[in-house]
């Protein structure tokens, strides 16, 4: 059972009596009974943040996704149902914490962050290169090859592009301090204003 945001407000929709808070209890409440009987294997939630709206979606295991709007939310919730699990519900308060440290991230106050990743999107090689990832410090920033030979493999340079263009957790895992040799930005996942954004970011902290 695929529980997400749009069919919760369908269900409350279909309650005249019910006022703001009152949907907002009956969806906690939906919330905790989906928690207790072990179906809910993929919270949800979204963030308003500089680089636009995020979704944020995390396993028991932690953070397994962060998409920018232009990924399409809803396609990549149903990818998720299809590649996690489809037992999904939007349930903002388990992403309290991933929150509070973007928001810090964004306000310049937070350099590195500090939540349980769930990394099962990403295999082998990519999987290595988002492992060194975190490695490249805040306002600093790798070339394409130098990730290559740090992730162990110094000719896959186009293989690096690869793992950082379908980086499953962008802005947490920071691909966007990848960069191409001659120091232009090159490609992102969240397209070429928020990559600068988020370097800008960097720098004047």
């Amino acid at each position: 059972m695929t529980i997400r945001d749009e069919e919760a407000r369908r269900l409350f929709a279909a309650l005249p009596e019910a006022d703001e808070d009152a949907n907002l209890r009956l969806h906690r409440r939906l919330v905790a009974a989906a928690e207790r009987d072990g179906v809910l294997d993929v919270a949800y939630r979204t963030l308003a943040t500089p680089v636009g709206e995020l979704l944020l979606a995390a396993t028991e295991q932690g953070l397994v996704r962060v998409a920018y709007a232009r990924e399409d939310h809803e396609a990549v919730l149903s990818t998720l149902a299809g590649s996690v699990s489809p037992r999904i519900l939007y349930a903002p308060d388990r992403l309290d914490e991933v929150v509070r440290q973007l928001e810090e991230y964004f306000a310049g106050s937070r350099r590195e962050f500090e939540l349980p990743l769930d990394f099962r999107l990403s295999k082998g090689f990519r999987r290595a290169v988002l492992a060194h990832l975190p490695r490249i410090g805040y306002g600093r920033t790798e070339s394409y090859a130098q990730v290559a030979s740090a992730a162990g493999s110094p000719k896959a340079v186009r293989a690096v592009g690869t793992a950082c263009a379908t980086n499953p957790l962008p802005v947490v895992v920071p691909c966007h301090r990848v960069v191409r040799s001659d120091g232009s930005p090159g490609g992102y996942v969240g397209g070429a204003e928020a990559k600068q954004t988020l370097l800008t970011l960097e720098e004047a902290a």
